[in-house]
């Protein structure tokens, strides 16, 4: 069996004009389908200092519920049921007040919601704090 020689001038050559006629048909393609969105930022200037002097904020209303489910409207006792007619009367002078709902971890959830229901329905701001940690 004779083998037969390779000659040295065979080189094999790689064509790269379609690589590179895939990468342009790509970044054309990126190009015509990316959106340029313009985003807005935060502007830093502070504003500008307001004429009018700045008004004492009304202090809040502090409904507070104790382990045994005693309510308090700002430290008065009073019962769950009466807490909205309680504050309906605080807030007839105090109209910007709003309502905070200060509950132990004792009490009773379901007391507390329905307070909570109650005043909103009203449309009274009105948070709940954390229970107090004891």
């Amino acid at each position: 069996m004779r083998r037969r020689r390779r000659s040295g001038n065979d080189q094999a050559d790689v064509n790269m004009t379609p690589m590179l006629d895939i990468v342009f048909i790509l970044l054309i393609f990126f190009i015509v389908t990316a959106t340029f969105l313009q985003e807005e930022g935060v502007d830093m200037r502070p504003p500008p200092p307001s004429p009018n002097p700045p008004q004492e904020a009304t202090p809040p209303i502090l409904i507070s519920v104790d382990a045994d489910n005693n309510v308090f409207v700002n430290n008065e006792r009073t019962s769950a049921l009466r807490v909205p007619a309680a504050v309906a009367r605080i807030r007839a002078e105090e109209p910007d007040a709003a309502v905070v709902i200060s509950p132990n971890n004792e009490a009773e959830h379901g007391l507390i919601v329905e307070m909570y229901d109650a005043l909103r329905r009203d449309s009274i701001p009105t948070i709940i704090t954390r229970p107090d940690e004891d």
